[in-house]
């Protein structure tokens, strides 16, 4: 039997301990990939995940850096490298949320959001991309959001660091191909626990009529991991149809 497209090659998962993350890790452990788990500070979730996403009998290489760090991000590759001596795939997930009237938005509160999910995903990009060139090419797939495509008024700092991931991966597509494509997924509600009064009211709006799953978008992000490099510079709203209305 023909073994998956993706099986042994070296993926990194940012924020991968938990929520969409781990679900994401968990897909591409399922499809064999040799998975990289990147954490901050949750290492208790991130050793538990380690574990289910098992390669060859041992658990999956942690790495934790706090990306706010150009150069802990820098050391985590070179970790990577170092340990599995190559590359194949990079998803950007971790990122942060938070609600602010913009009026009230500090310089800090803006910092905050941007240094995680725009700054970072260029610089782990970046950093990705240099090792790929060495072995032959490889995939990055970022996770933006429906954020980034419509507009919030309460997450303005948040949606404008979304539709800087979507402008990024554009550019980067352009930038580093043939041999590397980039991509997102942008991701409706995907609630974890009980949804708040907003998010109800988003998931009511959703022509789907439910929210989505972790599993959903590891779907998408299988997709164009798995793809040719016809594929690259693309926007994937996984959103029940949301981002139409």
């Amino acid at each position: 039997m023909t073994q998956p497209e993706l099986a042994g090659k070296v993926i990194l998962v940012t924020g991968g301990a938990k929520r969409v993350g781990r679900g994401i890790a968990l897909r591409l452990a399922a499809e064999g990939a040799r998975v990289v788990i990147h954490y901050n500070s949750s290492e208790a979730e991130a050793r538990a995940t380690a574990v289910e996403c098992a390669f060859e009998g041992q658990p999956a290489l942690l790495v934790r850096a706090n990306l706010e760090s150009i150069p802990e991000i820098s050391r985590m590759f070179d970790e990577i490298a170092e340990r599995c001596g190559r590359i194949d795939g990079l998803v950007n997930n971790a990122a942060r949320f938070t609600r602010f009237d913009p009026l009230d938005i500090t310089e800090a509160d803006w910092d905050f959001i941007h240094s995680v999910n725009l700054k970072s995903v260029f610089f782990c990009c970046q950093n990705a991309a240099r090792l790929m060139r060495k072995s032959g090419g490889g995939r990055i797939v970022n996770i933006s959001s429906l954020g980034g495509i419509r507009p919030w008024a309460e997450h303005a700092h948040y949606c404008a660091s979304k539709a800087g991931v979507i402008m990024l991966t554009r550019s980067l597509a352009k930038a580093f191909a043939p041999d590397i494509t980039v991509n997102s997924v942008a991701p409706g509600v995907i609630p974890f626990g009980e949804p708040d009064a907003r998010a109800a009211s988003m998931i009511r709006n959703t022509p789907a009529a439910r929210a989505g799953t972790a599993a959903e978008i590891a779907d998408a992000a299988v997709y164009f991991l798995r793809a040719s490099n016809f594929v690259t510079g693309q926007i994937l709203a996984v959103d029940g149809g949301l981002s139409q209305r």
